[in-house]
């Protein structure tokens, strides 16, 4: 999916007005935008890290294409905020203007071929074992360096809960997708 520089602008505009409301305990409704790429349904990973450390802070996704791309953006900058991995570091009003906003617009699932079957610096992954799931952004590998290998035993330690060998077995299905990055872009900015 191509996204306009204006498309983008607005992506970014609703995600920070949603997170902001929800962080202040108000409701903030929206008109449907009406660029049409933000009707097109996608799914959407929404990241907030400390502007100065770029600690994470949370990182919420939905991996289908659910609905239009402005909802799914409106829904998940507010479930952000829900990240367990942070339930001892939550989100307040006064983290508000630490904190940038990355946005990560999703391709459809492709399967892989093999399990080594993706590119490394492009591509996110989503590993399917069992009855468990788990998906790692394509920023995680150019992040931490790690081989594919790497990902992959940490992907089943880390977001499934398994060995790290897990995805070796037969019953291990691998999919890829790309993301179109928006932002990151701080979540207070002085324009708006």
């Amino acid at each position: 999916m191509e996204l306009s520089p204006a498309s983008r602008g607005e992506l970014l505009r609703i995600a920070k007005q949603s997170l902001r409301a929800a962080v202040l305990g108000r409701e903030h409704l929206f008109e449907p935008p009406t660029h049409p790429e933000l009707t097109q349904p996608a799914g959407c990973f929404v990241s907030l890290h400390e502007l100065d450390a770029h600690r994470l802070r949370g990182c919420i996704g939905r991996l289908e294409a659910s609905g239009p791309l402005w909802r799914v953006v409106t829904e998940t900058a507010v479930n952000v905020l829900g990240d367990p991995r942070f339930d001892d570091l939550r989100v307040t009003p006064g983290d508000l203007a630490i904190l940038e906003i990355e946005l990560s617009v999703l391709s459809p699932l492709l399967p892989c071929a093999s399990p080594l079957d993706f590119d490394l610096q492009n591509d996110g992954i989503y590993l399917i074992a069992g009855e468990r799931a788990g998906c790692f952004l394509p920023q995680v590998a150019r992040e931490t360096g790690w081989t594919k290998e790497q990902l992959l035993d940490r992907l089943c330690t880390e977001k499934l809960g398994m060995p790290a060998t897990t995805w070796r077995t037969g019953d291990a299905t691998l999919m890829r997708f790309s993301t179109v990055i928006v932002g990151p872009e701080p979540v207070e900015s002085i324009d708006e």
